[in-house]
């Protein structure tokens, strides 16, 4: 395999383990309706992380950062939002 096929393939592996990895935080929030276990931090500082990775994208004009990041970034965001509708310390 060429190193440029061989990169593609490393790239798209870790874009959609990265992309997926978010899932089970937000089915676990999703079925127990509760996300106090949730890091509001963690997820803040991962969400700034993302929309650096698309800015950075987005000025060496990187369209795969872009997109992965972009999907990460809706991800994380949707954790996000769960935990603000779902968080028990809140209320």
């Amino acid at each position: 395999m060429e190193i440029r096929a061989l990169a593609v393939a490393v790239g798209t592996a870790a874009a959609l383990l990265s992309i997926t990895s978010f899932a089970p935080q937000i089915a676990k929030i999703w079925r127990e309706k509760d996300a106090s276990s949730v890091s509001l931090r963690t997820y803040v500082v991962t969400v700034t992380g993302f929309c650096c990775w698309i800015a950075y994208g987005v000025l060496i004009q990187a369209w795969p950062v872009i997109a992965s990041n972009l999907a990460c970034l809706l991800m994380s965001g949707a954790v996000l939002i769960l935990k603000r509708r779902f968080d028990r310390d809140d209320r």
